[in-house]
């Protein structure tokens, strides 16, 4: 079976253009679930990367779609008391009956993002101990029974309903490529998701590592999903299709492309050299691949989408 493909959903680029409403974010969601995409993904940030909640528009695209997954990439556990995140969750799994993802990312150490934090009321040096947190409790939280909690956070004889859908509670995916990601990736979540960086053989590595952590901590590594959060240009003019690519990335992280693509997964090519790139990713292990696309042509794209997945082998 080839790799599964899901579609980043423009919420950033659609603030950054002025447009606030959700119409069109949300009619985009209905045609990748027409078109039959795998999943649609959702970034986050607070104020750091202003965008729509995550959490409230995938609820609203669950209550209209039918078959398609739906994500966080990746959403920020930190900045949300858990408790909170854990009942937002269960809700939204029985919502959309159990087609959901959470994947979580720990947030680049940048100003803008440290400022973000402080805005939360979050220590910013905190935050790994802080998410790993969360995940324990989230998860104790999600079997619906009376507990106690004593941690960074505090449950006296608390139980949450609703129970999620999804046995055990929506999959959590954990972001980064740094060893210490790959650690907890490995012991903690039920997928990988990095953004970069490197190749994909250089992905295959690491994900070779998140398996044998995952071994070592008792766990089955066939239970964990290998992801991969990439950003493409395609054009049949492969200089046409990069310098879109270098366009977008310093107009999104006002840096230099160059410094960005040596951050992240990458690439700007003609449909083929797309698809072998990606399915590079896909023979070294990789099941899902969530794409952001560069430019404004979200319906075009997504239907280039579908035509990529299709030469994608199995």
């Amino acid at each position: 079976m080839s790799a599964e493909v899901g579609y980043l959903l423009p919420t950033r680029e659609r603030i950054v253009a002025g447009v606030h409403e959700t119409r069109e974010i949300l009619e985009l969601a209905d045609h990748a679930d027409d078109i039959g995409l795998d999943a649609v993904w959702i970034g986050d940030s607070l104020l750091a990367k202003p965008r729509h909640d995550p959490i409230t528009l995938m609820a609203a695209i669950a209550g209209r779609t039918k078959k398609i997954t739906m994500g966080t990439a990746v959403l920020l556990p930190m900045l949300r008391n858990p408790v909170l995140l854990a009942h937002q969750a269960a809700t939204l799994d029985q919502i959309s009956e159990g087609r959901m993802i959470m994947g979580w990312g720990t947030a680049r150490d940048i100003p803008s993002i440290r400022a973000e934090f402080q805005a939360a009321g979050v220590p910013f040096e905190k935050r790994i101990r802080r998410m790993i947190d969360q995940v324990h409790l989230c998860r104790a939280l999600w079997k619906g029974e009376p507990m106690d909690w004593d941690g960074l956070w505090t449950v006296k004889g608390g139980t949450l309903a609703p129970k999620p859908l999804t046995p055990g509670g929506p999959k959590l995916w954990g972001g980064g490529g740094v060893a210490s990601a790959l650690v907890r990736a490995g012991r903690y979540f039920d997928g990988w998701f990095p953004s970069g960086a490197g190749t994909p053989g250089e992905w295959g590595e690491k994900w070779s590592r998140v398996k044998e952590h995952a071994e070592e901590a008792g766990r089955d590594p066939k239970q964990i999903t290998g992801a991969v959060y990439c950003t493409i240009s395609v054009n049949p003019d492969r200089n046409e299709a990069n310098a879109e690519l270098n366009n977008y990335l310093e107009g999104y992280y006002m840096q230099s492309a160059e410094l960005i693509r040596q951050q992240q997964y990458c690439f700007g090519g003609d449909r083929k050299e797309v698809v072998d790139w990606l399915q590079d990713f896909a023979n070294h292990g990789a099941s899902h691949l969530c794409v952001r696309f560069t430019g404004a042509r979200d319906r075009e794209q997504m239907d280039e989408l579908k035509r990529i997945r299709e030469e994608l082998a199995d």
